[in-house]
């Protein structure tokens, strides 16, 4: 009779950690069932519920001095080309700021020299910022090189991300018309999206998350994050917000956060697209993901108390809350994954009692997924449209597994555990056509 008991005690377990987890699925989908919903009211009444000012002309003697910043460390691959990027983007010379922020141990910071000493021979002002150790990581970067310019505008760009020259021309004016604009973020994308299956997933969520989620979250006057690059920041907004903090893994969402409680908004603009990669290797993904899933954590933790006691509307706490909680997706889907899997053992590997839910929660996923990513494959003719399906079914899968990969992390960052700064090892982009399919043999 004992073992009896504890067989239906252990299911019971299993099926109420199942039910708990969906739920939480369940909570995190409707965010992005929110953001579909509002890309459908927007075309039935025929306009985008907000745009960008029109960014007022400014005579070429009056533009601001910008800073450009590009933290680095240990990639001695991009890091030319990301100065030559910088020093190519079109303002005045004398008001053009560059700093790459060196962190290296390697050869980078022996190339990075030469290039520097070059740019300088060429009138462009440049700033080789050396630190003693790396205390911070990228936060600590960052705020080391803002206390030595004083400009009112800061350009952020990880040495893998290549501004077009008219970038500034673009993005300063929408900040000096949106007074209460703390940041403009810049739609990004992928010049390896096409090496691999690996890359191509990423590339289909990267345009949903860019195309659906941070510009319908502009447009519905909702939080929506800085990408950590590929953005503009009003210093006096950043100096609102307390500064650069090193307090989780995404610094970049901690300063959004804390700049809009303090009363600052972002603009997201579609464009000009600033190229960028994505990791081409599994490992090198998951070390990406493990690293955005405990920050978003972290930032929770930091955080969540301060929206909800904030001034700030309950329809933006509310969305806030949506956005900084997403990561919850990935413990969910791993408990899912897990008590789904033991249930099935404990029943002789008969899986008929959870055909029913699965079937109902499939079709709730393949609805979402096709919802946020098949316009933007579209619009941005990303291919043909059995090229996406095929992606679009390596998805589950993959997501799966970073969720049963990264959950640890999470659920040691959810108690208060801390995890290293690691960079997102990238490669530089292939040429056109080339491929390297076999990186799936890094699982």
């Amino acid at each position: 009779m004992q073992p009896l008991l504890s067989i239906d005690f252990l299911r019971f377990g299993l099926e109420s950690s199942l039910m708990l987890s969906l739920l939480g699925l369940l909570l995190v989908a409707s965010g992005f069932l929110a953001l579909i919903g509002i890309n459908i009211f927007e075309l039935l009444i025929g306009r985008r519920l907000r745009v960008p000012l029109p960014g007022p002309l400014v005579a070429e003697a009056n533009l601001p001095h910008v800073l450009i910043q590009i933290p680095v460390f240990n990639e001695a691959e991009m890091v030319a080309e990301a100065l030559q990027a910088a020093a190519a983007l079109q303002w005045p010379r004398d008001r053009l700021h560059i700093q790459l922020l060196d962190d290296s141990t390697d050869e980078t910071s022996t190339i990075a020299q030469r290039i520097v000493l070059n740019l300088r021979a060429q009138g462009t002002d440049v700033l080789h910022l050396r630190r003693a150790d790396r205390s911070g990581y990228k936060a600590g970067a960052l705020a080391a090189g803002m206390a030595r310019c004083d400009a009112p505008y800061v350009a952020i760009f990880d040495v893998d991300f290549r501004p077009p020259s008219n970038w500034l021309r673009a993005v300063v004016p929408m900040l000096i018309a949106d007074k209460k604009a703390g940041f403009v973020q810049s739609r990004c994308e992928f010049s390896n999206y096409a090496t691999n299956w690996l890359t191509r997933i990423q590339g289909l969520m990267m345009d949903a998350h860019y195309t659906m989620e941070q510009a319908t979250r502009y447009r519905a006057g909702w939080l929506f994050q800085f990408n950590g690059t590929a953005g503009l920041w009003r210093r006096e907004a950043i100096e609102a917000a307390g500064g650069w903090s090193a307090d989780s893994l995404c610094e970049d969402l901690d300063l959004t956060v804390r700049a809009r409680v303090a009363g600052w908004h972002g603009v997201f603009t579609m464009e000009p697209v600033v190229p960028g990669l994505v990791p081409e290797k599994v490992r090198h993904w998951r070390v990406q993901q493990r690293r955005w899933s405990t920050g978003f954590v972290q930032v929770t933790r930091k955080l969540m108390k301060q929206i909800w006691t904030s001034d700030c509307s309950f329809g933006l706490k509310l969305s806030s809350s949506f956005l900084i909680l997403i990561q919850a997706f990935y413990p969910c889907a791993a408990v899912a994954t897990a008590s789904i899997l033991a249930g099935v053992l404990l029943r002789g590997g008969d899986a008929t009692d959870y055909v029913p839910l699965l079937d109902g929660f499939a079709a709730f996923v393949a609805f979402i997924a096709i919802g946020l990513t098949l316009v933007p494959y579209l619009v941005l003719r990303r291919g043909p449209l059995h090229q996406y399906l095929l992606t679009l079914i390596l998805l589950p899968p993959m997501m799966i597994y970073i969720s049963l990969s990264n959950a640890p992390a999470i659920l040691k960052s959810s108690f208060g555990g801390t995890e290293t700064w690691k960079r997102t090892p990238k490669s530089r982009a292939l040429p056109a056509g080339a491929s390297t399919d076999d990186s799936f043999g890094d699982l």
